[in-house]
């Protein structure tokens, strides 16, 4: 049989005990079948079978707070939490529990698949709900000469976090902060934190504390 350079589809197992999105889930999936491959698509909140990612929600109802299994479970190469609730308390509980991101149940299952494709090569992915915003025009300020980093800063500072918190949230050095910032400033023609919201604000970025 001749060798192929076609890689194998992620395999993802799904940890969630509520049914309608185990359901969901499966059927976004199915559409990208070349790409994703879930092999747990019921809701038994346990893995059976290696997998590369799995996906948990740590804040459903069957999810105790204390089962850190699949954190640590030996057929699971990565987890990332899966939650409505994308905020500064599931980025810091993933943090916590060395996940490889948090990412959003609202997303698309276009998004899903990019986002889960970033997690396999070893990306922490941080996916918030309204990263969604202009999604056909690619993100907020980008007609502007923003990239998508940048627009993920200038985000969160209209949203009025700090430096630190910033990097906390993204999962990136302060230096690295400080320079998506100096860069996106530059671009969009402010040079103040104020002038930057007031800019990010007329520019579609939402201002609410994440």
């Amino acid at each position: 049989m001749a060798p192929t350079d076609v890689e194998a589809p992620i395999r993802v197992a799904l940890l969630d005990d509520c049914e309608v999105v185990a359901r969901g889930v499966a059927a976004m999936l199915a559409d990208y079948p070349l790409r994703v491959e879930l092999v747990e698509p019921d809701h038994r909140l346990v893995v059976a079978q290696p997998v590369d990612i799995a996906l948990w929600d740590a804040f459903a109802p069957g999810a105790a707070d204390e089962d850190r299994s699949t954190v640590a479970d030996s057929l699971v190469r990565r987890t990332a939490l899966f939650t409505w609730d994308v905020s500064s308390r599931s980025v810091l509980l993933a943090q916590e529990r060395h996940l490889s991101g948090v990412l959003s149940k609202s997303a698309s299952a276009g998004r899903l698949v990019d986002a889960l494709e970033r997690v396999d090569a070893g990306e922490n992915v941080v996916m918030r709900p309204d990263d969604a915003v202009a999604e056909e025009d690619g993100w907020p300020g980008r007609a502007e000469g923003l990239t998508r980093r940048q627009a993920d800063v200038v985000r969160l500072v209209v949203a009025g976090l700090s430096n630190q918190q910033i990097a906390h949230a993204c999962y990136l050095s302060m230096n690295s902060v400080k320079s998506y910032i100096r860069a996106a400033y530059r671009t969009m023609g402010v040079s103040s934190r104020s002038q930057a919201v007031l800019w990010g604000v007329d520019h579609g970025f939402r201002h609410h504390r994440p």
